[in-house]
């Protein structure tokens, strides 16, 4: 089984990265325990908007490590490929790359500790660097070849430059690692004088940042090509929706019109008490008829999936794998036996009641091999909680202190734990688990953990 793992990817969202192979069929699970406190449940958050809102994807091809043809010895032989070939595995290198850095970066930037810091800034500074001169060695001389080098190798160290800044800008202050930080600073200039000596910017687009930036995002979506896989979604249900609507004011028009034939009945003729009555029939009608709809669809449409998508390979138009996917808020008691034993071998202080909101995904992968050189495709799914913190409260609590007969106080801050049960399964083998600790507060996740599982639960590898 593919390892599987939850990780902090901005100061409030989550991510879950996973790759799957040729005929893959894989169904993953995650709950979250929402704490009563948080005031998060169906009636305060809709699971639509928040899917449409704060879930985003990025599934694409996907190649063990960056060791990849392109820059490897033997890819130096170009003559034997086509150019098609060759576009194919300079995106497939370029988009991993820059995937890679920005993971790895995002990463380093949470570290609070200088020396941890440093050491890691500098580990992937010489990875950057080894990186790209591997990559330019391979740099081809035919110019029909050597404008989509050009392209990917322009924004490859724009975009490495970029990152190494950001990291630098917000990087712990200590004089103790000034030979680090000039290095990076060193790469830094070195890339931004690579470009000027190729000349792949004009000046008149390296003076204006928005020229710039959006030049290298047309440069990202060329690189793209080819490995970024196409999406087709479609959302499920929209027929059934319409026949449960048509059912559901069906039966209240039928109430309504038993109670104006037996208000007629009691009421001789037209008069003001009548229509009176009737005026309250038809405002009790506007009022019950939408709660009966929803009521009635939650009904139908609790355990189905609802939304369904398609990956394409963006060049062949071939249809790569096929997903369901479910989000939905669920019951204590409608959770899986597993998932439910985990649950209660919670520590006791953490027995509190929780809001189970559950997101799923089937996915079937095609059972025909991929382009040459690709070996798998990588999905990476981010959880944005930001709707989730807009519901908590701010801390407003203080702790006093006495310390020779003057008395100081510390504000503290409300933090909230959210429980996560992650389920995989894969084809007919048995479903493995892992579960998480998100610490969290209104303005950032402060720690994810992972926790032991109680004995017999198979765990994620």
């Amino acid at each position: 089984m593919s390892k599987i793992r939850v990780k902090q990817e901005e100061s409030l969202s989550i991510k879950f990265i996973h790759q799957m192979k040729v005929g893959d069929n894989r169904r993953l699970d995650l709950y979250f325990f929402l704490p009563k406190e948080m005031g998060i449940g169906p009636q305060s958050l809709n699971e639509e908007e928040y899917y449409h809102s704060a879930i985003t994807g990025r599934r694409s091809y996907y190649s063990t490590g960056l060791h990849l043809p392109l820059v490897q010895s033997r890819f130096a032989s170009q003559k034997k490929r086509t150019i098609e070939e060759f576009r194919l595995y300079l995106n497939l290198f370029a988009y991993q790359f820059s995937v890679a850095i920005e993971t790895d970066s995002k990463e380093l930037a949470q570290i609070e500790d200088p020396k941890d810091f440093f050491n890691s800034l500098q580990a992937l500074c010489d990875l950057v660097s080894q990186l790209l001169k591997k990559f330019r060695r391979n740099e081809p001389s035919d110019p029909k070849w050597k404008s989509y080098f050009e392209n990917a190798d322009n924004y490859l160290s724009w975009f490495c430059e970029q990152r190494l800044l950001k990291l630098l800008s917000t990087a712990p202050r200590s004089s103790e690692f000034s030979e680090i930080l000039d290095s990076a600073i060193a790469l830094c200039r070195a890339e931004n004088e690579h470009r000027k000596t190729k000349r792949y910017n004009s000046q008149q687009t390296k003076d204006d940042p928005n020229r710039i930036s959006n030049k290298m995002l047309l440069l990202r979506r060329l690189i793209q090509q080819g490995v970024v896989l196409k999406e087709e979604m479609k959302t499920l249900g929209t027929g059934l929706k319409k026949m449960t609507t048509g059912f559901a004011t069906a039966m209240v028009m039928l109430v309504v019109s038993a109670l104006i034939i037996k208000a007629q009945g009691v009421f001789s003729g037209l008069t003001i008490a009548l229509v009176l009555t009737l005026a309250v029939i038809y405002g009790f009608r506007e009022i019950f008829k939408e709660d009966i709809r929803n009521a009635l669809w939650r009904l139908i449409q609790k355990g189905r999936p609802k939304w369904s998508r398609i990956l394409r390979d963006t060049n062949s138009q071939t249809p790569i794998a096929k997903q369901l996917v479910w989000l939905d808020f669920m019951k204590t008691i409608e959770l899986p036996d597993k998932v439910a034993e985990i649950l209660k071998r919670r520590h006791r202080q953490n027995k509190l009641d929780a809001e189970v909101l559950h997101y799923g995904i089937h996915t079937r992968v095609t059972q025909k091999e991929f382009l040459a050189g690709y070996t798998s495709i990588q999905e990476q799914v981010n959880f944005s909680l930001a709707p989730f913190a807009r519901h908590l409260e701010r801390g407003k609590a203080k702790i006093y202190k006495e310390q020779d007969g003057k008395i100081s106080n510390d504000s503290v801050e409300r933090r909230y734990q959210i429980n996560l049960i992650l389920a995989v399964k894969d084809g007919k083998d048995a479903v493995q688990y892992a579960r998480y600790k998100i610490t969290m507060n209104r303005s950032t996740i402060i720690d994810i953990s992972q926790s032991e599982l109680p004995e017999g639960i198979a765990a994620i590898e």
